[in-house]
């Protein structure tokens, strides 16, 4: 008599959202509608000869469009679940057998990504609560930077003491900065010991901040500091940023008895990484990075589960770490999961979320759909992945890993004979005839190689996972500006619009690997940039129409008009409710409303148009770095939440024509309903129009006060309001007489 297999209370649940079946029905009512006014369109185009015949094709166009997008972003709203982990479980089956853990960093410009700000995230990570032994931090600086190597140095340092005190009085979050903003010395009732000490190590948190910050300031390191280290030697030979030796140093060494902290207990190990550059070697940005930093950490620690983070993003849980081990060690469910993808969150957003920068709505539903279908997308931070998939294991159904006999990771050299040993493996050269960027690590030729990436790993069969805990994992940096804001979103639009004119496009490349769902999810994704051209006709056309009184819907008292009045209603009213039940405001939907109309009709324009030319071979892939550091009235502005433009930009110029273009129509029509008093009539036969351009207007209120309202270094420059109201006249003057 076979025996029975004893239950194993799993390491994780999944749990399907509720309200799908509401939901499913609602949407089959807008899909009918949206049939509706295709319908109407189609059936009404003028005829050959007929005045308005080419615009009316144009709105039907449009409307395909958006039809056929619309059905894109159900694919991921369809099948959403949520994901439960049981850390106890996993502690109690497996602390004593728990994999090693690196984690990367990749920093690029002390400039832009300041030192102590990169040094918290470090400091972040190297507090997580795991088993310091089996915990390893690499720091990627692509800049080479001798004041980022100066800063780590200081960190490691400071960790001796940070450390202790995050695991005496369980500080969190474990970034020291956000620490001491959210803490005060008797904040949480620990009596005067946890008081004294509170002051002593923020002391030594701002002696430390104080140092770094002023040798960046001063661009150089202090004498004393390169004569104590010798790791400082390695920089003698350094030309530039570009053109310099492999920099490998281990600051703190894990296996070293010796490393403790002032309690006595291991540290993690710590190392700095500056990979070779070479002018005449191309680098392949980030993604090179990571991959220079898991050969490199292959030979160091060969963790067999690696985290990567972007410098600005802290973790916020000192458990993180055990959640995702939740999927990766699960007896039945984890033979499949490559890799565990939590959420982008921002510590700098405001109240409102000016800018939308929390993506409140993809990391609240939108990536639990995709979830659903096989797994969410890699987003290049705080994602953990399994090293042996990364690096290019195929897929197969025994593909568990035994934890057990893979902790086996023993050296015999010293710590300079490792380094030396290991820096050919971040040189130039050590890719060339391999399947580097290829088939092992991070894929090469892409702005968003984190997308291809993860998409190439689910096409083999592997799965992901989306945990998004109620306590934020990780927290970054949110840009504070317009054009950081539309910069970033022109990267990420282009990426993703090259990656669907690539081999790698979900189109064709993922049919029949991966999931319907999860492929239209990633097509939704892909298509951002195409949606300029629907947009930007949706916002010139009807109001200019409207100027010279032509209507281009149906009047209120056809039929036709409910189809539209359904759609536009029932969509918007959804995407509030939607947007309050991820956790926003009704201000924050308002601003989320301007920011989706300002990408689609600047930063989706131009990554459409540089798509276009690079795949017509005028122009080479670059990777734009979003600035962390923010002047003191520009931070003041944006905690007031008041938009700042400052700068002369194409983008602005764009969104500036299109705005006074739209107030200049609705002010001409209402000029013309006061002169024939034939406001009934225009209620009557073009309600449409005028809802449309009005909206338009209200949306752009911030932009008009920027561009002649405003007085502070914030608003919009002058030429940009001379040059759009110029441009937004004379259309509308030269269309009018036509």
């Amino acid at each position: 008599m076979r025996s029975e297999k004893k239950y194993v209370p799993p390491l994780f649940e999944t749990k399907r959202a509720r309200g799908l079946v509401f939901f499913r029905s609602f949407a089959v009512t807008l899909f009918v509608g949206i049939c509706l006014i295709l319908f109407y369109r189609v059936s009404n185009i003028p005829r050959d000869g007929e005045e308005g015949r080419w615009v009316w094709i144009g709105l039907l166009g449009a409307e395909l469009w958006f039809g056929f997008y619309w059905v894109l972003t159900q694919a991921l709203r369809w099948n959403q679940v949520h994901r439960l982990t049981f850390k106890d479980r996993l502690s109690q089956r497996y602390e004593k057998d728990l994999p090693r853990v690196d984690i990367f960093v990749c920093t690029a410009d002390p400039v832009i990504e300041p030192p102590v700000m990169v040094m918290n995230t470090v400091l972040s990570v190297m507090a997580y609560d795991y088993p310091p032994e089996k915990l390893a931090i690499y720091l990627s600086d692509d800049a080479g930077s001798v004041l980022t190597f100066y800063a780590l140095l200081e960190a490691s340092r400071f960790a001796k003491q940070w450390l202790p005190y995050c695991k005496k009085f369980d500080g969190q979050p474990r970034s020291p900065a956000a620490y001491f903003v959210s803490k005060s010395p008797t904040g949480d009732g620990g009596g005067q010991s946890q008081t004294m000490d509170f002051t002593a190590i923020k002391n030594l948190y701002q002696e430390m901040a104080d140092r770094i910050e002023t040798a960046t300031m001063l661009g150089r390191i202090p004498e004393e500091a390169r004569l104590e280290h010798e790791g400082f030697s390695q920089w003698d030979s350094y030309s530039s940023k570009r053109d310099h030796d492999t920099i490998l140093k281990i600051l703190i060494d894990g296996e070293d008895p010796c490393s403790t902290d002032t309690d006595g207990s291991a540290l993690p190990t710590l190392v700095y990484l500056a990979r070779e550059k070479r002018p005449q070697h191309f680098h392949n940005f980030k993604a090179g990075a990571m991959n220079a930093l898991i050969r490199v950490s292959s030979k160091i620690s060969n963790g067999q589960i690696v985290l990567n983070l972007d410098c600005d993003m802290y973790s916020n849980d000192p458990l993180t770490v055990r959640d995702a081990l939740c999927f990766f060690m699960d007896e039945e469910k984890s033979h499949d999961i490559a890799f565990v993808q939590f959420p982008q969150w921002f510590a700098n957003v405001t109240k409102n979320d000016l800018y939308s920068s929390s993506l409140r709505v993809i990391t609240n539903v939108e990536f639990h759909g995709t979830d659903g279908y096989g797994g969410p997308l890699y987003v290049g931070t705080g994602c953990f992945h399994r090293r042996d998939i990364l690096c290019g294991r195929e897929f197969s159904q025994d593909s568990k890993i035994e934890w057990k006999k893979h902790d086996d990771h023993r050296r015999q050299q010293s710590v300079h004979e490792l380094e030396e040993e290991t820096k050919t493996l971040a040189s130039c050269t050590h890719e060339q005839n391999t399947k580097w960027g290829d088939e092992m690590g991070l894929k090469y030729g892409c702005p968003v190689e984190d997308v291809i990436t993860g998409l190439s790993i689910q096409c083999k069969g592997w799965k992901s996972a989306y945990f998004n805990p109620e306590r934020k994992a990780f927290l970054g940096l949110a840009p504070t500006t317009l054009p950081q804001v539309l910069v970033q979103h022109k990267r990420w639009s282009e990426g993703d619009f090259q990656i669907l004119l690539s081999k790698y496009s979900p189109a064709w490349f993922a049919h029949g690997r991966i999931s319907l769902g999860l492929q239209l999810g990633y097509c939704c994704y892909c298509f951002w940039a195409p949606n300029c051209l629907a947009t930007l006709y949706y916002s010139i056309v009807p109001s200019l129409f409207l100027l010279k009184g032509i209507s281009l819907f149906p009047q209120v008292s056809s039929p036709w008009f409910l189809p539209f009045a359904y759609v536009i209603f029932a969509k918007y009213i959804y995407s509030l409710v939607e947007f309050l039940w991820a956790g926003g405001t009704v201000l924050g939907w308002w601003n989320d409303q301007r920011i989706w109309l300002y990408k689609r009709t600047s930063s989706y324009l131009f990554a459409t148009i540089d798509t276009v030319l690079k795949t017509l071979g005028f122009g080479d892939t670059a990777f734009v770095i979003t600035d962390k550091v923010a002047d003191e009235d520009v931070s003041q502005r944006y905690e007031k939440e008041m938009m700042e433009f400052g700068a002369t930009s194409p983008m602005f110029e764009v969104l500036s024509t299109l705005a006074m273009l739209n107030l200049f129509c609705l002010v001409g029509a209402v000029k013309k309903v006061i002169v024939n008093d034939s406001i009934h009539r225009l209620h009557e036969t073009m309600p449409l129009q005028i809802l449309l351009c009005g909206v338009l207007v209200l949306v752009n209120l911030p932009l008009y006060q920027g561009l002649l309202l405003r007085k502070d270094r914030g608003r919009m420059p002058c030429s940009v309001t001379v040059k759009s109201s110029l441009v937004a006249l004379l259309v509308c003057t030269t269309f009018s007489f036509l």
